[in-house]
């Protein structure tokens, strides 16, 4: 199992180099123990730590560094790797030894579902769990309250002017407005199956034009016109920095995205005692709170570290 990890990252990115793979120095921040308390089997276990290349599962990255560090770990921040394949890839292949997934990423993208499980969220939580383990040995922790869905986006004004509440209503409107048939859209987001081809199968958008960008200007594409519509995630702080209109999901053509912390199998029952700090973090987030850091990033142009480091301090984990 680990040596066809091993190889399947290796032909897939070529080099760690080409993974997104670049190991950053231990963390630039004194962690004391705050409510969560120094664990004795974890007194100096190095643990890789890694994240995706967004906002906010950067920030979810440095939490649980700095959690694992409390407890007493030897944090390698191994953050801000490349694409959620690359991501999965290093965790299969030992490369970095815990990530943040969501439930929806792994039932469709990982284990290859085309629609997500109904039932809410503790039924897509289960199916990738018991899936993932099964198939791949990565354990799923207990799942975060944080649920970072799709939808789109429009301008606040867009959306009042054309009634735009739903999703539906967006693809009623594309139908008699084809020369507004614009999206504004991440590459990943283009091709995978719980992204557009999913709304796709949903809606029915006919001939769409793509422009595809990186997710981080999405936002500023849509707000100032070059596209009249553009996926975003739920929990981005531009939303509300940028006075975009989020179009619900009547459909339910996304699945549910909770955040999970994710850990091979085999390391885990290694230290088992790793998962209460990082369950700890999990379940003191919310949207809400996830909105507000990512503002603190991505709209008022602070450090993701620094945003993840404050918000320990005041919730008391750390001191």
């Amino acid at each position: 199992m680990r040596l066809k990890a091993i190889l399947g990252a290796i032909l897939l990115c070529g080099t760690l180099s080409a993974c997104g793979l670049e190991v950053n120095t231990a963390l630039p921040y004194k962690i004391e123990p705050g409510s969560i308390k120094p664990i004795e089997s974890l007194k100096g276990v190095k643990v890789t730590v890694g994240s995706k290349d967004f906002t906010e599962n950067i920030i979810l990255g440095y939490l649980a560094e700095m959690a694992l560090s409390a407890a007493g770990a030897d944090v390698v921040d191994l953050t801000d790797i490349k694409g959620s394949n690359s991501s999965r890839q290093a965790l299969l292949a030992g490369q970095t030894d815990v990530t943040w997934e969501y439930t929806g990423t792994g039932w469709i993208n990982y284990q290859g579902n085309e629609l997500p499980v109904t039932g809410g969220e503790q039924a897509q939580y289960e199916a990738t769990k018991t899936a993932d383990e099964a198939k791949f040995g990565v354990t799923w922790l207990n799942y975060s309250p944080l649920n970072d869905q799709y939808a789109f986006a429009v301008t606040e004004a867009y959306g009042a002017a054309n009634n735009l509440k739903t999703t539906s209503d967006l693809a009623a409107f594309l139908k008699q407005k084809p020369d507004q048939n614009v999206f504004c859209l991440e590459t990943e987001f283009t091709s995978r199956q719980d992204g557009f081809p999913a709304a796709v199968r949903a809606y029915g958008f006919q001939n769409p034009v793509i422009k595809n960008f990186g997710i981080g200007t999405i936002y500023s594409a849509v707000a100032s016109g070059t596209c009249p519509i553009g996926e975003i995630f739920t929990t981005d702080g531009r939303i509300a920095g940028l006075n975009l209109r989020v179009l619900e999901d009547d459909k339910k053509a996304f699945p549910q995205y909770n955040a999970v912390p994710t850990l091979r199998t085999e390391f885990l029952n290694q230290h088992p005692e790793i998962r209460g700090p990082l369950e700890t973090v999990g379940a003191a987030l919310d949207n809400q709170q996830m909105i507000e850091l990512c503002k603190q990033v991505d709209v008022d142009g602070r450090d993701q570290g620094e945003v993840a480091y404050e918000w320990m301090k005041k919730k008391g984990f750390i001191s």
